[in-house]
């Protein structure tokens, strides 16, 4: 074996040696949070230096690295930092994963062929002059606004930056990765906070206590996003039996989380993303690769089936009836969207009555405070987009589905593209942008990956003496 294949297999091993070193470490973050009161923000500091500086510090080729890291790591760290109370204030993280990109555009750039997205921002311009004028005193003006708008404009700034960024897939996988660790730091608070599920649980309704105090359909969407990135982990980077074993295991105590915060909205968005991984995966593979995905895939299949099982025991059978559509004893629901179908409906009507600009920012909460004396947030972000943004919300919707689809015909090297788009699509269809993860993810799926270059070996010819 030449030197040089022994210095590649040295690395390769190490950045697996790494990955499972970090993942010991943040299963310890987790304890730390559970058990230190006030570790949290100690956390969420350190954190956030960490990443601005080596943002600063580091050399122009790895700059793009470290802002992908950053904001992976945050997006994918909101709903723990917001359960345990560590962060600045509620929308910390969309704010600081637009604060990260921005600042990777000032030493970056951003690719001529982004425009579109500038035109993106531009048009939910509108929606804000409308609110202006329309909101009433019931609902302050800059939170409201902020509230529904933070979301869409972190996706606008991440995919102006992305668009186009040349990195690797390896670095892909790495960034994957990145997001992975908080997840897992969040599942350890959770087993800590909740260690008995079956002594919470009273119907089979989303669960606060199984969800560590916090919003089930956040805490699940991230899960799920866990969930993920764990599939990609065992299929792309577990070249060994212990790996496989390893990140099995980390899915299925993730998996199992998520499934008992009786959320479905992010088991279900992992499911559809984890299928359109897997199938690009596969149709991309040749013979002998798509042999050892169907043998993986089997694994895979037979540990959901082993963790359902586990969650049906724990919750004595609610789970079952949850995913059934009905109630702790047995009687089937009328409705599955849990309210969701109602308030899309209602948004259509919206934007039937108000076609041209629609009703405003927010102006879709100011109607139900008027009808119902309550305020009550969208789940659906394109039903939210057609409502309060009008016309101008067709043409959003329309460039934030087919623009992707365009740059993914000249650039086909992204494994994870469609996962990506799924995420993104599936995730505001049950909880709009309440996280930045949606709008982030998005951005990836429009970066340029390359594959990386071989090292060309030439043999020195030898000189004939004179």
């Amino acid at each position: 074996m030449s030197r040089t294949r022994m210095r590649t297999k040295k690395k390769y091993r190490f950045t697996n040696d790494l990955y499972v070193f970090l993942v010991v470490v943040h299963i310890i973050l987790g304890v730390f949070i559970n058990q230190i009161p006030g570790f949290s923000k100690l956390y969420f500091a350190l954190v956030c230096a960490f990443f601005i500086i080596n943002i600063i510090i580091a050399l122009p080729k790895d700059k793009t690295m470290w802002v992908l890291f950053g904001c992976a790591y945050i997006a994918a760290a909101e709903s723990l930092f917001r359960m345990t109370g560590g962060g600045l204030f509620y929308e910390f993280s969309k704010y600081f994963v637009i604060l990260l990109t921005l600042m990777g555009m000032f030493y970056n750039g951003i690719s001529g062929g982004a425009y579109p997205y500038f035109m993106y921002l531009i048009l939910m311009v509108p929606a804000v002059l409308v609110a202006s004028i329309n909101l009433g005193y019931d609902l302050n003006f800059r939170t409201s606004v902020a509230f529904v708008l933070s979301g869409p404009v972190c996706l606008g700034i991440s995919a102006l930056y992305c668009y186009k960024k040349r990195i690797t897939n390896q670095q892909l996988l790495q960034v994957v990765a990145c997001m992975s660790f908080p997840i897992i730091t969040m599942t350890t608070h959770l087993y800590l906070y909740n260690p008995s599920v079956k002594e919470v649980l009273t119907g089979t309704g989303s669960s606060f206590a199984t969800s560590g105090g916090f919003g089930p359909n956040q805490v699940s969407t991230l899960l799920g996003l866990g969930m993920v990135a764990l599939v990609v982990r065992v299929f792309l980077k577990s070249p060994s039996l212990f790996l496989k074993l390893f990140n099995l295991g980390l899915l299925c105590a993730v998996s199992f989380r998520a499934l008992v915060t009786f959320s479905r909205g992010g088991v279900f968005a992992a499911i559809i993303v984890v299928g359109a991984f897997l199938w690009l995966l596969y149709w991309q593979s040749g013979y002998k690769r798509k042999q050892q995905i169907i043998g993986m895939f089997v694994l895979l299949v037979l540990g959901g089936i082993l963790t359902w099982g586990i969650s049906s025991s724990q919750t004595e059978g609610l789970i079952d009836n949850r995913y059934a559509n009905k109630d702790a004893r047995g009687r089937e629901k009328k409705d599955i969207s849990t309210g969701r179908l109602e308030l899309f409906v209602h948004e259509i009507q919206g934007f039937l009555e108000h076609p041209f600009l629609g009703v405003g920012a927010s102006g879709m909460k100011q109607e139900r405070l008027k009808e119902d004396g309550q305020v009550v947030a969208s789940h659906n972000e394109i039903s939210r987009l057609l409502s309060e943004h009008g016309i101008f919300g067709v043409f959003i919707l329309l460039l934030l589905i087919f623009r992707p689809l365009v740059f993914r015909s000249q650039h086909k090297g992204n494994v994870l593209f469609y996962a990506f788009l799924a995420f993104w699509f599936a995730t505001i269809n049950h909880s709009a942008m309440r996280i930045a993860a949606p709008g982030f993810i998005y951005a990836l799926a429009l970066l340029h990956i390359t594959h990386e270059k071989r090292p060309v070996h030439r043999q020195q010819l030898k000189r004939k003496p004179s």
